[in-house]
């Protein structure tokens, strides 16, 4: 390891300073956690102060019958499973009257899979649906491959399809899908779904139209260390250029029931490698305002830690979840506001619910 780039790339994170990739692989590589955790936690405060915020908030994954058939997705299935579902509007209406006695919701998150066979009007009726009933929830729905996957399916192009989901009521986009940018590696774990540059053009047409966004990262699978890095420089450009990213997530791969996890013989990374993550990247994307560790993959004693390791965000109370429990997640799927309140304060800091 050179040590002159090591004690620049030392000096730049404290400082809040802005890596190049050199600089971020020393620090990968010196694999000092706690420099990495007081770096990252110094860039949080001066981002956000002592400030953690969290939304109360509910999911709906309206199918799992998938097109795409990803190795790496143990959420997906074909069309005649016994495992697969698909929501009709009535069974959406009777979901969203059992939100209306969630007390403050504030956001109502939607992701699903490909559906082979629903058109485009479906998923805008569900949207729809849910701001006819919650007229002033936020609708954080669909991530940019179900954005391609709608322009596919329709004719339309990725800003017309934003377009009339912003009319139906779509406030804000998921970030996932990203996985890691590498086409080496897409080309194995997500191969029919839709490529690197299709998110990020998705996502430069979606700030440009005014959506908040969150991006993401998923790891701990087969990509490099220098993959890793790729994605994350990746990222830090489009916001360079548009500012539209609210928030950051980190995924790590849970390779439980998963084609991808079997045949390469994956166990996901631990939580040493989760904070290293989660730190290093609080440090390499200078532009990004807000980090949220999501319990629910990471676990809850996991996420606390997190706060003291560049995370500013919690992400929110959730309620059902089904995507991350497939692939194993062993977090219980719902969590009071109360509870994130007391753990927010224990690590010293302000919740804040959005």
């Amino acid at each position: 390891m050179d040590d002159k780039i090591l004690n620049a790339a030392k000096e730049k994170a404290i400082a809040g300073e802005r890596l190049n990739f050199d600089e971020i692989l020393a620090l990968y590589r010196e694999n000092d956690l706690i420099f990495l955790g007081r770096a990252a936690k110094l860039m949080k405060e001066r981002k956000t102060g002592k400030n953690v915020f969290y939304k109360v908030n509910r999911h709906i994954n309206l199918t799992n019958v998938c097109r795409s058939n990803c190795p790496l997705c143990a959420f997906q299935c074909l069309s005649g499973d016994k495992r697969a579902f698909t929501l009709e509007l009535p069974e959406v209406e009777k979901i969203l009257q059992d939100f209306k006695n969630v007390k403050n919701l504030s956001e109502i998150h939607i992701v699903g899979a490909l559906h082979p066979d629903k058109n485009f009007d479906y998923y805008l009726n569900a949207v729809k649906l849910v701001r006819k009933n919650f007229p002033e929830v936020e609708i954080n729905a669909f991530t940019p491959v179900e954005i391609v996957h709608f322009a596919n399916i329709s004719g339309k192009s990725f800003e017309e399809v934003l377009i009339e989901l912003k009319n139906a009521g779509v406030n804000s986009l998921p970030g996932g899908g990203a996985e890691i940018f590498s086409e080496r590696v897409r080309k194995i774990i997500c191969p029919k779904k839709a490529t690197a540059p299709e998110w990020l053009e998705v996502m430069k047409i979606a700030h440009r139209l005014n959506f908040k966004t969150n991006a993401s990262m998923m790891y701990g699978h087969i990509e490099t260390i220098e993959e890793r890095i790729e994605h994350l420089l990746e990222l830090r450009k489009l916001q360079d250029e548009t500012g539209g990213f609210k928030s950051m997530l980190l995924f790590p791969f849970h390779p439980a029931n998963t084609e991808l996890g079997r045949e390469y013989n994956l166990r996901g990374p631990g939580s040493h490698e989760n904070l290293k993550m989660l730190a290093l990247s609080r440090i390499t994307l200078d532009n990004f305002e807000r980090f949220k560790a999501f319990w629910i993959m990471l676990s809850m004693p996991v996420a606390e830690l997190a706060l003291s390791f560049g995370a500013d965000d919690l992400d929110g109370t959730i309620g059902e979840e089904k995507i991350i429990h497939a692939a194993g997640a062993s977090e219980a799927g719902f969590i009071t506001p109360e509870k994130l309140n007391r753990i927010i304060s224990a690590v010293g800091y302000n919740p804040v619910s959005e």
